[in-house]
């Protein structure tokens, strides 16, 4: 059975549950599941990248490329 096919059927399963209970454990169980699977895809960056990053906050700053928190505040205020 494939991926799809199985979803399919794990969803019709699923809404044929009638106790409450059951769907808040499937919930959590899946927000969990959920957030280890992201927690895993996280890749620190690596020094190199690190102090690359450094130098071009620095160089932003010296040749004027940067933003007061207050008006990004009100720019951000503006989006909505």
């Amino acid at each position: 059975m494939d991926l799809q096919t199985r979803k399919i059927a794990f969803i019709q399963e699923f809404l044929s549950i009638q106790n409450e209970e059951i769907v808040a454990r499937l919930e959590n169980f899946l927000k969990k599941e959920k957030k280890n699977y992201s927690d895993k895809e996280f890749h620190p960056m690596t020094m190199e990248e690190f102090e690359n990053r450094i130098d071009q906050s620095m160089d932003d700053s010296k040749n004027g490329r940067v933003i007061e928190a207050n008006e990004l505040l009100k720019e951000i205020e503006k989006w909505s």
